[in-house]
């Protein structure tokens, strides 16, 4: 691809077979979705949005495999890691296995979005933070509303770099 070209749109694919392999969006603004059929789709994300996959897979004894990815779609010209079935790639903001961290993580989204603030709008430092303190089996700090009103007040003053900037618009939820 000739570096002047565009980026296609971050693209995932999902599926879902019931009690064997299951790939979902936990959150994230989905910018267009093609069904391929009743169990498959690819959702599409712009550059800058953040979105969070979550993978799960079972054998005859039961789940063989849990993770859970949070992940920011990359603009044309900026590196991007390789994720399992998003293409081109994506930005790794947070990368856990084992249903155990899974499910850790699951519970911050969830105090997240009972604080009335979407996931997807969250400092992206958040969840690098999140990723490290479960890992070592740790208790995440708290994303509280206060950290979020500082973190759009530094990006409408500009004291980011310029790929967090494409994260989110700056309302409050």
């Amino acid at each position: 691809m000739p570096a002047s070209a565009p980026l296609p749109p971050t693209e995932v694919h999902l599926i879902w077979l019931k009690g064997q392999f299951q790939r979902w969006i936990r959150f994230g603004r989905i910018a267009d979705e093609c069904l391929i059929d009743r169990r498959r789709r690819v959702v599409s994300f712009a550059p800058g949005a953040l979105f969070a996959v979550v993978h799960w897979e079972a054998g005859q004894y039961g789940t063989t495999l849990s993770r859970l990815w949070v992940l920011r779609a990359v603009a044309a010209g900026e590196a991007f890691d390789a994720v399992p079935l998003v293409t081109p790639g994506a930005e790794i903001l947070l990368d856990l296995k084992t249903w155990v961290k899974v499910q850790a993580a699951l519970v911050v989204i969830d105090a997240i979005e009972a604080q009335g603030l979407r996931p997807e709008r969250v400092a992206p430092d958040h969840w690098r933070h999140v990723g490290g303190r479960i890992a070592v089996a740790q208790t995440p700090s708290p994303y509280t509303r206060a950290r979020h009103r500082t973190w759009l007040m530094r990006k409408r003053l500009g004291l980011i770099g310029h790929t967090d900037l494409l994260a989110g618009a700056g309302d409050l939820s």
